[in-house]
């Protein structure tokens, strides 16, 4: 269990405590865990033996805000972060709203983000549809229509989900049924099983793309995270590699995992959508687990730089 920079256990007959993997604390190779007189290396000491980090990523919804509510201190640390020498990305799935509306949501609550600096699943897709010059049916929130401004709809050979609670219904779940067996390509901006809003968990697009998958017999593309080719697209441009970069967000499998598993350190906070016990639903279990994004920043400020 880690807390903070510590890396602690419990249990009948727990190893020792060991401090976790920090430049701080000398050579990354030199840091064991004892256990029944044999020495094991951490799981992480492998990352902690790499180039001083380089580039943050970090979720928005659930990380730095809940709809209009800021996670509180989040703007302070992310003003500390950027004194330090990385590059900073946003990177989303949300498809509640464009990334113009996103942004000014952002700028209203306090924070100091720039359009650039915004990677979101929407602009993912929309690139897969321009290379595969497809005809879509738009399953998205008419918020994040503008995003796909100049893609044409008509006549659809491609089925598009996103989060859409006004078009989950029977006629238009049929409708992309129908045009999935007909051969169109079923394209997943993300598969989120819910996300959080102020009064709790809500279903996200997941359990509807799950829906047409089983019913068609044929699996999504999905484009957001935890695809690996998101992770590396939002690096394009940072001259960052995946091993100098480290995400921080609330969803353990689409943040974290997917962001280890593109070769980055991720970081778990427990705000927004994260539930007790989530840490133990992928593995390789987080790099760090925090309470929040300011205290996720203390530790890179002061351990990956």
């Amino acid at each position: 269990e880690r807390a903070g920079g510590t890396i602690r256990f419990r249990g009948k007959g727990s190893p020792s405590s060991s401090e976790a993997p920090s430049r701080k604390n000398g050579p990354a190779h030199l840091l064991f865990v004892k256990w029944r007189k044999e020495a094991v290396p951490s799981p992480w000491l492998g990352m902690a033996a790499r180039r001083a980090l380089k580039a943050v990523l970090v979720d928005l919804s659930g990380t730095l805000h809940v709809e209009d509510s800021a996670v509180p201190g989040a703007q302070e640390a992310l003003k500390r972060l950027r004194s330090a020498p990385v590059t900073i990305r946003f990177v989303t799935n949300t498809t509640k709203e464009c990334k113009r509306d996103l942004l000014e949501r952002l700028r209203k609550l306090g924070f100091d983000i720039t359009e650039n600096e915004i990677f979101t699943s929407l602009t993912a897709a929309r690139n897969l549809l321009e290379q595969k010059q497809v005809r879509p049916l738009l399953l998205v929130d008419d918020k994040a229509l503008p995003d796909f401004t100049g893609i044409a709809t008509d006549d659809p050979n491609a089925v598009v989900v996103g989060l859409a609670p006004g078009h989950f219904h029977y006629e238009m779940m049929n409708k992309a049924f129908q045009l999935i067996l007909d051969g169109a390509p079923l394209i997943a901006i993300h598969k989120a099983r819910y996300f959080k809003k102020k009064d709790g968990l809500a279903l996200g697009p997941g359990p509807f793309v799950t829906g047409l998958e089983y019913a068609t017999d044929t699996k999504a593309m999905v484009v957001g995270k935890p695809e690996k080719t998101f992770f590396l697209e939002a690096l394009r441009g940072t001259g960052c590699a995946p091993e100098d970069a480290v995400m921080i967000g609330d969803d353990c499998r689409d943040d974290v995992g997917g962001a280890q598993n593109a070769g980055m350190r991720g970081i778990l906070v427990r705000t927004g959508k994260y539930r007790p016990a989530d840490e133990g639903k992928i593995n390789p279990a987080p790099y760090l687990t925090c309470e929040n994004f300011p205290e996720a920043v203390e530790h890179i400020l002061e351990h990956l730089l």
